[in-house]
């Protein structure tokens, strides 16, 4: 697959998982907290998470394989002297802190779901966008090799 055709599903991969979760912390989130009725909010989870995980899938599998275009020599991925590791070893840094969130997310905060506990679902999902956010902001220092 060519470079350009990689970065294309890439960022359409980006776009619908940070959009996705922007949309639930801006659009559902602030109703769920208000009224303190998740039920919205976790149905709206539920629906994302079925083109979301493909999503992030896609998102792992090319953000690798352009890592790879970029620096073949995976070892060389956390060389920090070299300012587009600088960049890799940042993405991966967020994709390992969003899967700890998603993983918290699955297995202690919806088993645990209640009213009074709405603000910590907000705020998990508020963090998983904002890293979210992050790695979409990093990703344009490939372009101009590194930080």
């Amino acid at each position: 697959m060519s470079h350009h055709a990689l970065l294309v599903l890439h960022l359409l991969a980006a776009a619908v998982w940070v959009g996705g979760y922007l949309f639930l912390v801006l659009g559902y989130a602030p109703e769920a907290v208000r009224t303190r009725d998740p039920r919205g909010l976790v149905d709206a989870h539920a629906r994302l998470q079925r083109v979301g995980l493909p999503a992030l899938a896609v998102l792992i599998v090319s953000g690798l394989w352009l890592a790879w275009n970029w620096l073949p020599d995976s070892t060389l991925w956390f060389e920090s002297s070299l300012p587009i590791a600088s960049v890799i070893l940042a993405k991966l840094g967020l994709l390992a802190l969003i899967m700890l969130l998603l993983t918290y997310l699955r297995l202690r905060v919806l088993p645990t779901l209640m009213p009074a506990r709405i603000v910590r679902l907000a705020m998990v999902l508020g963090l998983i966008a904002l890293a979210g956010i992050l790695a979409a902001a990093i990703g344009p220092s490939f372009r101009y090799g590194g930080f």
